[in-house]
């Protein structure tokens, strides 16, 4: 599944694409929501808004378009009216005069006004987006010693939505390991400043995969990996999807674990089980 990092990056390409020119047409694959293709028709947008994985875009005429790409969508920037050939099938598209925005895949799809915007069961739950700029590190601190939280170990809390907006599979891991923290400890088992690393962690990893197009690893070193011949599925991360695997700091093998049915992966030398250690 995306994370908010590329969530936010096609809401990029959308807005580049789409709000210089007005809507030529709009398409919907779903029966319940044609009835809209005509109302946003000729409109404009006025901006694409990400909420973790979530996305909002937003048309001039008052209506927008909630939309979350679960485990298989996919945005694609086109020419006008041009498709790719894909065994994917189109679900919403916009189109203008000289570009078009398809979304394929994706099933959760909806039509919203400003108030039920507010009001979206899954919106209106959701804690604060990893890449808000109003997010500060020590409000994520605090966030962390709050009772709801305190218990929890962080592998599952750092994939609990309504605690942070956006992390996935990938960033958790990533940040774990840039914390130094063991994904089983929790909130409690850590020092106040342990925690403050950490949500300085998670947001410093989630802005760079943005601006480096999904790139949590040292960027220097990755660069030098790169030039070095690597692919990047092997210069990417400092541990996701790296099992077996040596440290890039101590050369500790790296450790996939499945915890609540996911994937994570940690380097026990790095990421102690005592916080203290």
């Amino acid at each position: 599944m995306p994370e908010g990092p590329e969530i936010r990056i096609a809401a990029d390409k959308i807005e580049r694409a789409l709000r210089s020119y007005p809507t030529t047409d709009v398409f919907f694959a779903f029966e319940h929501l044609k009835p809209f293709e005509q109302d946003l028709t000729g409109c404009c947008v006025k901006g694409v808004e990400t909420r973790g994985k979530a996305m909002l875009t937003h048309f001039d005429n008052g209506l927008s378009v909630y939309t979350h790409n679960q485990l298989y969508g996919k945005w694609m920037i086109r020419k006008a009216h041009s498709y790719p050939e894909t065994n994917r099938q189109l679900r919403f598209a916009i189109h203008n005069a000289k570009k078009s925005a398809l979304l394929y895949s994706a099933s959760d799809i909806q039509i919203l006004t400003e108030p039920e915007i507010d009001t979206h069961p899954f919106l209106s739950q959701l804690g604060p987006d990893v890449l808000s700029k109003k997010l500060t590190a020590k409000q994520l601190q605090t966030s962390l010693l709050e009772k709801k939280h305190y218990r929890r170990r962080l592998a599952n809390l750092y994939l609990d939505q309504h605690f942070l907006a956006g992390i996935g599979n990938y960033l958790r891991s990533e940040i774990l390991f840039v914390a130094r923290l063991h994904p089983k400890l929790r909130p409690m088992d850590c020092t106040e400043e342990q925690l403050l690393v950490l949500a300085e962690a998670s947001m410093a990893i989630a802005h760079q995969s943005y601006k480096h197009k999904g790139i949590t690893h040292d960027l220097a070193l990755a660069s030098q990996l790169k030039a070095d011949g690597a692919s990047y599925r092997e210069y990417r991360h400092w541990v996701f999807a790296r099992s077996n695997q040596p440290c890039r700091v101590c050369d500790t093998p790296i450790v996939k674990d499945i915890i609540s049915s996911r994937r994570i992966y940690f380097c026990p030398h790095c990421q102690p089980l005592s916080a203290t250690a």
